[in-house]
């Protein structure tokens, strides 16, 4: 059972916490802290790109970027969503009350150590700043092992993975000056999570929408297929962290992509379409084996596919379409709303989605600034618009269910 259907969620894990609705579970303050994070710090890169804005961070301004975007607001998402998916596959209680808000800190914290970095030495930055992943992983192991889910054990792989990573950025950029292997393995690990969980809840959403309004051809259930699929994306993302340009990496990566573009025909999302809910995650899926295809294209071709198009095909493609997509889902769920996408949810997806396009198109045409201007604005809208749109929900207690209405019993 995957986050975003609250209303399987088991009675334990659904009893209320004492205190503010923001720490009763952890999608609350993850989410809507990361989305607000997510929007701002996009909204300032391009000035302190352009020199107009400065940070005291012991990273070069691009490292700041990436690493912001990378550790900041990534690792909240995938924290709200692992501290609100464990419990549905444990039936546990959720990690609520003073344990989250100490996460939540801890979050806070490594933002602020990383932006004083210069100040206060890229060392103990580095040491705040991995505490957060740090305990994030310890705390999913905990509940994972408690529960006896031995199954989803293997979901904190890649969050350690991300998190060596993490302290790997520090690292690389405070001795060598960039911060290139870290970053491409840090996207790798995020595009890996996307790859095992999206293959559940991407073909179980569509299954379940399909069956109630659409009979006829389904999702396939995970079979070996999906094992192979992810296993060659895997050994692809390896050799295109270490080697970008190698040979190797170029053809595994375009075979990952021919895979996990069948793999996604097999979900059936063409059927599903009048569900927007449903439609964005098939949408956010599709950037994944787009990523990989032009990763290994520039791979075998850098001088006309620009590794930094497959870069943020991956980034704010995959990456940046399906955390909304997942954010705006579960807030709806697990807040007892009803699973439909007004119009506001659906300009945020079309603005994330025109946000991954000119990013994309902005690689290959660098000499075309307006392109990351207009990236930029977009994502900037799309975050700060969930914000604006959910935040109120994720602030507010989970909306009780309504009672039948009932005809009074004729007098006797």
């Amino acid at each position: 059972m995957m986050i975003a259907q609250g209303e399987k969620m088991p009675a334990q894990a659904r009893r209320a916490a004492g205190g503010p609705a923001l720490l009763s579970y952890g999608f609350r303050p993850f989410f809507l802290f990361g989305a607000l994070y997510g929007g701002l710090i996009i909204l300032a890169w391009l000035p302190i790109h352009d020199g107009t804005l400065g940070t005291a961070s012991a990273f070069m301004p691009v490292d700041w970027h990436i690493h912001e975007t990378l550790f900041g607001y990534l690792a909240a998402i995938v924290t709200g969503f692992l501290l609100t998916a464990i419990p549905n596959w444990t039936g546990r209680l959720p990690v609520q009350g003073a344990p989250l808000l100490g996460l939540v800190v801890l979050w806070v914290a490594g933002r602020v150590a990383v932006f004083f970095s210069a100040w206060t030495g890229w060392l103990a930055a580095a040491a705040i700043d991995s505490l957060f992943l740090a305990a994030v992983s310890a705390a999913a192991a905990t509940e994972i092992v408690a529960g006896r889910n031995w199954r989803n054990l293997k979901v904190v792989i890649p969050v350690m993975v991300f998190l060596f990573a993490n302290i790997l950025f520090h690292v690389e950029a405070a001795l060598s000056g960039t911060s290139d292997y870290s970053r491409r393995l840090a996207t790798a690990a995020a595009i890996v999570l996307i790859l095992i969980i999206g293959g559940r809840i991407i073909p179980s959403f569509t299954r379940n929408w399909l069956a109630r309004e659409n009979p006829g051809r389904l999702p396939v259930p995970f079979n070996g297929f999906d094992k192979f699929s992810i296993v060659l994306s895997v050994a692809a993302l390896t050799p295109w962290t270490l080697a970008p340009e190698s040979t190797m990496a170029g053809l595994l990566l375009i075979a990952a992509a021919g895979v996990n573009l069948a793999r996604l025909v097999r979900w059936a999302g063409d059927r599903a379409r009048r569900d927007i809910l449903v439609l964005i995650l098939h949408v956010a899926y599709l950037f994944v084996p787009a990523g990989l295809l032009l990763a290994g294209l520039a791979a075998l071709d850098p001088a006309h596919f620009p590794a930094v198009a497959a870069l943020h095909a991956l980034g704010v493609g995959a990456i940046g379409v399906m955390t909304l997509a997942v954010m705006t889902r579960a807030a709806l769920g697990h807040t007892g709303r009803e699973l439909r996408a007004d119009t506001a949810t659906c300009l945020i997806y079309a603005a994330i989605v025109l946000a991954a396009l000119s990013r994309i198109a902005a690689g290959f045409l660098p000499e075309q600034t307006s392109l990351l201007h207009i990236s930029a604005t977009l994502w900037t809208l799309a975050f700060l618009g969930y914000c604006a749109r959910y935040g109120g929900m994720l602030l507010q207690p989970r909306l009780k269910p309504r009672e039948p209405n009932r005809m009074p019993r004729p007098a006797a």
